[in-house]
């Protein structure tokens, strides 16, 4: 058996895979979302400005997104030390995101090896090279441009896997265009429209283009085969919307990069204690509430479009702190 190097884990995935001997169109929506997706290819080596962006005095997120932004940590640490503590916070949140377009490349090929239509296949294997694409991508960035990458979290690497190791390719679909595409294009707009860095603000924007068709296949795809489901299976794609979207959000703490710019354990276990309260005190918070309203309204909207929001989902979405989107006058 072949040894694994020690940044690399092995999980068990075995599907089926369906093979269709019918290539003529059967879903028009479906056909038109994989002839936008090859309209739409872009170049990561030649399609993005490397020239550009992350000057040296420059942060790549907003300080105000920083946990101890306004805290006496932060006063305490000179303008140097923020530029550091900058550059490792957002390393690590990027570094999150690029094991997540390499999470979705895998079960991209394998929905592409399940779903039983040839309309979902082709775009399966669309969405396979857009996320080769922004794994490329972020981790240049990461390496040539910021010098540092962090390891995957546990919560987020469980949740992968979990996805990985279903058989099922609507389940897949769920875990990861339904709740993680959604929370991802949150991210990707965040720092798309925020961050001070030209560079990661253009990959980002490239990045967005292509999520939107992702979503898309969500959509098309996840309510025809819904209304095929049996209580009991319907019952199990809501549990599993819900335990993707608590992985998602769950232990994502960047508590790496703040050893790597020398807080000790108890600084660290302090900040953890007190940086909601901080972040409800500084300039960002109305951007704070918006991210978590744009994600929250997004993924509602979503399990209720592809018939996946039943009381007992809303129930567990609820605990997690995530409720009805407000209505506007306009829409009431």
């Amino acid at each position: 058996m072949q040894k694994l190097p020690s940044h690399a884990h092995e999980v068990p995935a075995n599907g089926p895979a369906v093979v269709t001997q019918f290539l003529d169109v059967e879903t028009p929506e479906m056909r038109s979302l994989y002839e936008k997706a090859k309209r739409d290819q872009w170049n990561a080596s030649s399609d993005i400005d490397w020239d550009s962006g992350l000057a040296p005095d420059c942060g790549i997120l907003p300080d105000g997104l920083i946990d101890i932004y306004g805290t006496p940590y932060w006063e305490r640490m000179s303008a140097a030390e923020r530029l550091q503590l900058n550059r490792h916070f957002s390393a690590w949140r990027i570094s999150q995101l690029m094991y997540g377009e390499q999470f979705a490349l895998m079960v991209c090929g394998q929905i592409a090896n399940a779903v039983p239509g040839i309309d979902a296949k082709f775009f399966m294997a669309t969405q396979v090279m857009d996320e080769a694409r922004h794994s490329e991508v972020l981790a240049r960035y990461l390496y040539e441009k910021v010098g540092v990458t962090y390891p995957l979290t546990s919560n987020l690497s469980d949740m992968f896997d979990r996805v990985l190791e279903t058989p099922l390719w609507y389940l897949k679909t769920v875990g990861t265009q339904l709740v993680a595409e959604t929370l991802a294009v949150s991210l990707f707009r965040m720092l798309a429209d925020h961050s001070p860095d030209p560079l990661i603000s253009q990959i980002c924007r490239r990045i967005l283009a292509d999520e939107s068709r992702h979503m898309g296949f969500g959509m098309l795809s996840l309510p025809e085969q819904v209304t095929e489901l049996s209580d009991r299976e319907i019952a199990e794609a809501e549990d599993f919307a819900c335990v993707a979207t608590a992985g998602l959000l769950q232990g994502q703490f960047p508590q790496e990069a703040y050893e790597a710019v020398g807080f000790s354990k108890a600084e660290i276990h302090d900040i953890k204690t007190m940086r909601r309260t901080a972040a409800e005190k500084n300039e960002y918070v109305a951007f704070r509430q918006y991210f978590k309203k744009d994600f929250h309204t997004a993924l509602w909207s979503n399990m209720d479009k592809v018939g996946l929001l039943s009381r007992r989902a809303i129930d567990k979405l609820g605990t997690m702190g995530i409720c009805a989107p407000e209505r506007s006058a306009a829409a009431a």
